[in-house]
């Protein structure tokens, strides 16, 4: 095996990859015929794995472990996700695990973050603080299987919990 098929196998492994083929949309011929030929979906959905996985930028991408140029790697990310082809996948993958008894939704992740309130100089702020405190705001989102992770890492239609402020 060579080191191109071997980065594709390890960054998208057979099962893996039997789950995101059905999903991704098929290409439309082009009208005028003829062009290069279409680099493969599964090097290009690998490419996107490891890029994910490393947490490495676009120019950054070895693209020669791939076979697959870098912007034909981000235009396919961009079709995929203008598709809704992760939040395809995410359900996809969760319906398998609650179909083999993998997950336990009497239990859920709390994440929170926290966020520098402005103190009020006698107008509103986007935050109701008093205006004599520089308190800190939290935020707690449940992930939930109507609330993939997407965009970036973050919850893409997670609702907040509640809103907590409290005095420095």
């Amino acid at each position: 095996m060579d080191v191109v098929e071997d980065m594709i196998q390890t960054w998208a492994p057979d099962d893996l990859w039997q789950v995101a083929q059905p999903l991704i949309p098929v290409a439309a011929k082009r009208p005028q015929g003829g062009g290069k030929r279409r680099a493969d979906d599964r090097a290009v959905f690998a490419a996107i794995a490891y890029m994910v996985q490393a947490g490495c930028s676009w120019r950054k991408l070895p693209a020669v472990f791939f076979w697959v140029s870098r912007p034909t790697v981000h235009r396919r990310f961009t079709e995929w996700t203008r598709h809704g082809l992760w939040e395809q996948i995410h359900h996809e993958l969760l319906h398998r695990l609650q179909v083999a008894g993998g997950i336990d939704w009497s239990r859920a992740i709390v994440d929170s973050i926290s966020v520098r309130a402005l103190k009020s100089q006698g107008s509103r702020t986007a935050w109701p603080v008093r205006a004599e405190s520089s308190a800190a705001s939290s935020i707690a989102v449940v992930a939930s299987p109507s609330a993939p992770f997407t965009n970036g890492g973050r919850p893409s239609r997670a609702a907040p919990i509640r809103s907590v402020s409290s005095a420095a």
